[in-house]
């Protein structure tokens, strides 16, 4: 069974760093898009970040300049790089996926349970 499992979250004084991981586990055939939502308190789940399985990057604007998405095909890892944090990103991030299983004939898209980041002095 496939399945996504973040970590890295934690408290962080604003203009500090943390970094997310999420790695996907399972019968994989193969991984297209993986990426990084959020959702703060009384908020609809937002974008933050997601790449494609060639690179490319799509940022939401809020996070531009600030945060990084990677991923790591080899290890089925998608990472979230997030400098200079604003109290305003605290939220739960959810990290997603599009995978084919093994054996299956189509892709489905996968969220993790999620992890939270709080910024707050």
């Amino acid at each position: 069974q496939v399945q996504l499992v973040e970590s890295g979250g934690g408290f962080v004084q604003p203009g500090g760093s943390l970094r997310l991981s999420c790695a996907a586990s399972g019968s994989i055939f193969s991984i297209n898009v993986m990426g990084w939502y959020r959702q703060a308190p009384g908020k609809a789940r937002e974008l933050v970040a997601r790449i494609s399985s060639g690179g490319s990057t799509t940022y939401a604007e809020s996070v531009k300049g600030r945060f990084t998405c990677s991923r790591d095909n080899a290890e089925n890892t998608v990472y979230l790089q997030m400098n200079s944090l604003k109290p305003e990103d605290t939220a739960v991030y959810y990290c997603n996926a599009n995978i084919r299983a093994a054996a299956s004939h189509y892709d489905r898209n996968y969220w993790g349970k999620g992890t939270l980041v709080t910024v707050s002095s």
